[in-house]
């Protein structure tokens, strides 16, 4: 069974930072990718940044990239997104997923939430003054 678990996440103001972790539990390898989504209110989720846990290049959204980081802790199994210079618009919930598969995989598939079957329960950020 393939487990996913959030933490982190909370209230900032603009230009603060928060940092999100996910823990992932049930895979046999580090043949698995894993990803931040964010879903705000009326609006469809949408990817943030990707990882590969057996190395690789990390990818971000575009409206994220030079303001957050993503990043991996094998020997724990965890996944980070450290998120700087947050802005009212990155207020929403955020979702970790996970699935497993080659770095070829993991290219073709990263931005497409219909592609990961492993979800975490979401945590709410909320970026207010």
């Amino acid at each position: 069974q393939v487990h996913l678990v959030e933490s982190g996440g909370g209230s900032v103001q603009p230009g603060g930072s928060l940092s999100l972790s996910c823990e992932v539990s049930g895979f046999a390898n580090n043949r698995y990718f894993t990803a931040w989504f964010r879903q705000a209110p009326g609006k469809e989720r949408e990817v943030v940044a990707t990882i590969y846990f057996g190395g690789g290049i990390e990818y971000y959204a575009d409206n994220v990239k030079d303001r957050f980081t993503i990043s991996r802790d094998n020997a724990k199994n965890t996944m980070y997104l450290l998120m700087n210079s947050l802005n009212p618009e990155d207020s929403a919930v955020y979702y970790c997923a996970a699935e497993p598969g080659t770095y070829a995989d993991y290219i073709r598939k990263k931005f497409s939430f219909s592609q990961y079957n492993y979800w975490g329960q979401g945590t709410q950020v909320t970026v207010s003054s």
